[in-house]
């Protein structure tokens, strides 16, 4: 009898799952609305909000359209969001300089956000893209090679341009180098020392920012171009600690892993080794294949995608960009009722 018993485990890990309150009590990592940052887009239009077709149920706004929203953001309990342009094709030129100039309209919806929604935390993304007549993330030459130094400099007016609107945080996504440390110098420099720089340190050259291009209107003005000069080589990993630790020596206070769900290796390396308040990006792309799969019935929609957000906490993700943060939060408020 006695060896009959000694062939069951002693430990069993299950007991721990059996309840669902001893679940909740066993739980390691948490989501909750104050994880999320959501990426919005504003539009000079007549009309208050127009769908993207390349990403369901997210919206281009216009100004009021924008408070709107940012109203029920923060009634949802999310503290922060991640503003992109949508810039008319008469502003755009081919150094992007309109992203600089005060009248431009992330600088104007800025100040809106700012003087109605105090509380709310403003990241402003600063890259060229938006702006530019061939949807480069830089100033090029005549031969289209992307003029680095030129192009940080520009990146700089834009942020102090932002930053003087009402940004508390400024993103620049463009991956230059020595863009953190020029914006560092020139947010300074004018008296900007509480701005904070949120460096996406580590954004990969990656095929799932199809829809997000569409969304802002670069997609088409890059005709087959691509951004691989720039933007980081999918197969590496220790480049991208390189680059993180670059943009800390450079003055970055956060650091951003683009994307996320795809690069979850990358996010809880970064984390592990360098210790700063570390974002990572659910992209446009991975929003459509959840999407796509919930239409086709082929997940529950809001079980995985709150799965999938679990996912970058647990890789070590302080907070998270997703066009999902207002479904998310939503979901997150109903399952505490």
């Amino acid at each position: 009898m006695s060896t009959w018993l000694s062939s069951f485990p002693q430990t069993r890990l299950r007991r721990n799952r059996i309840h669902p309150a001893l679940r909740d009590l066993c739980t390691e990592h948490r989501l909750t609305a104050n994880d999320l940052i959501a990426p919005v887009f504003v539009q000079q239009s007549s009309n208050e909000k127009s769908p993207i077709d390349s990403l369901p149920d997210v919206y281009r706004f216009n100004i009021n359209g924008l408070l709107k929203e940012v109203e029920i953001l923060q009634e949802l309990g999310i503290k922060g969001i991640n503003l992109y342009p949508v810039i008319p094709t008469d502003k755009k030129n081919i150094n992007g300089s309109h992203a600089y100039e005060e009248d431009n309209i992330a600088a104007l919806a800025i100040g809106a956000i700012r003087e109605q929604f105090p509380e709310m935390i403003i990241m402003a993304d600063v890259a060229l893209d938006p702006y530019t007549s061939h949807g480069q993330d830089g100033i090029i030459d005549e031969n289209g090679n992307i003029l680095n130094d030129k192009t940080i400099e520009a990146l700089a007016k834009q942020a102090l341009c932002l930053a003087k609107a009402g940004a508390q945080i400024i993103a620049p996504s463009d991956m230059m180098d020595g863009r953190t440390a020029c914006i560092r110098a020139a947010l300074d420099n004018d008296n900007q020392t509480e701005v904070g720089i949120l460096a996406y340190a580590a954004k990969y050259a990656s095929n799932f920012y199809g829809p997000f291009r569409n969304a802002v209107g670069s997609s088409g003005a890059l005709k087959g171009a691509d951004k691989k000069s720039y933007q980081l080589n999918p197969a590496n990993s220790k480049e991208a600690l390189r680059e993180v630790e670059m943009d800390i020596k450079e003055g970055a206070d956060m650091i951003m892993v683009k994307p996320g769900m795809m690069y979850l290796d990358i996010l809880y390396q970064v984390k592990q080794q360098f210790g700063l308040p570390t974002f990572a990006f659910q992209v446009s792309g991975e929003y459509s294949m959840l999407k796509a799969a919930s239409a086709a019935n082929a997940i529950e929609e809001s079980s995985a995608v709150l799965e999938a957000l679990i996912a970058f906490k647990r890789a070590g993700a302080d907070g998270i960009f997703s066009y999902y943060a207002k479904q998310a939060a939503s979901w997150l408020k109903e399952s505490a009722c």
